[in-house]
C-alpha cells in the first residue's frame, strides 16, 4: 500500500468512532471511505456492532454486502444519525466539492438526511479556495452539450462532459456529469451553488455547503480531527 492510501486507510478507519449501535449510518462513496465500509464490516463481523447502513451508490451497496453491513432503503427511516463520506476539496469554512465519483445526487440525499455529516479525507484534499478539482455538476442527457454551454457562460471558464473511452459517463440515475474547470476561484460556494441550479438541464451541482459537521484528516504526522465550529457536533 502506497504513501497515499495508507492516509486514506486511517482516515477512513479513525471516522468510525462516530459510529455507535443502533445507528442509521449513510455509507458514502469513494477511495477514502471505502475504508470506512471496510471497517464497520470488520466491526460488526468481529465486535458485534449493530447498525443499518444506506449506501450512496450502487458500488458501495455492492461493497457494503460483502463485507457484511445490513443495508436498508432511504425510505424505511425518517432520518439518518450520520453519514461518512469523502470529498474531492474541504475549504476553510468546511464547504466541499464532491462528485469525483460521480455519486453526487445520491450522496447530496443522503446528507441532507443525515443529522450529522462525517468527512474522511487526506491533507491533499484541504484547500484555502475551492475549485482547483474540477467541479462537477450532474446534468440530463437531453440537450445535455446546451447544458455544458450554459455552465460555461456563468462559470466562465472551459466545461467538459466527463467520458469514458468514446462514450459519456453515466450516473447511478442515468444522466451525465459535466466536469467544470474553475480553478481555485469559487469562493463564494453559496451563491455559485445557486446560480448553477438556475439552469435547466442541471440536476445537481456537487458543491456541497453548510452540510459537512467533522473533517477526519489524515496526515503525515498522524490523523487530526476538525470540528466546524458552525456545525451540529460542537
Amino acid at each position: 500500500m502506497d504513501r497515499v492510501e495508507l492516509l486514506k486507510q486511517q482516515a477512513g478507519i479513525e471516522a468510525c468512532i462516530y459510529v455507535k449501535n443502533g445507528m442509521k449510518v449513510g455509507l458514502g462513496t469513494g477511495s477514502t471511505v471505502k475504508h470506512t465500509v471496510i471497517e464497520l464490516g470488520r466491526k460488526i463481523n468481529e465486535e458485534g456492532l449493530e447498525i443499518v447502513g444506506i449506501p450512496t451508490s450502487l458500488a458501495t451497496e455492492k461493497l457494503a454486502k460483502k463485507v457484511g453491513i445490513p443495508l436498508i432503503d432511504l425510505a424505511e427511516c425518517s432520518h439518518l444519525d450520520v453519514v461518512i463520506d469523502g470529498a474531492d476539496e474541504v475549504d476553510g469554512e468546511f464547504n466541499l466539492i464532491k462528485g469525483g465519483g460521480a455519486a453526487l445526487v445520491r450522496e447530496k440525499i443522503v446528507a441532507q438526511e443525515s443529522l450529522s455529516m462525517i468527512v474522511v479525507a487526506d491533507e491533499r484534499k484541504m484547500v484555502g479556495v475551492l475549485g482547483a478539482f474540477p467541479l462537477p455538476v450532474e446534468i440530463t442527457p437531453f440537450a445535455y452539450q446546451s447544458t455544458i454551454n450554459q455552465l460555461a457562460k456563468l462559470l466562465d471558464c472551459r466545461v467538459n462532459c466527463r467520458m469514458s473511452g468514446d462514450n459519456p459517463v453515466v450516473t447511478d440515475n442515468g444522466n451525465y456529469i459535466a466536469d467544470a474547470h474553475c480553478g481555485p476561484t469559487i469562493n463564494q460556494p453559496v451563491y455559485t451553488e445557486a446560480e448553477i441550479l438556475k439552469i435547466a438541464g442541471v440536476v445537481q451541482v456537487g458543491l456541497f455547503n453548510n452540510m459537512c459537521d467533522v473533517v477526519v484528516v489524515a496526515k503525515d504526522s498522524g490523523v487530526e480531527v476538525l470540528t466546524n465550529p458552525n456545525g451540529r457536533m460542537v
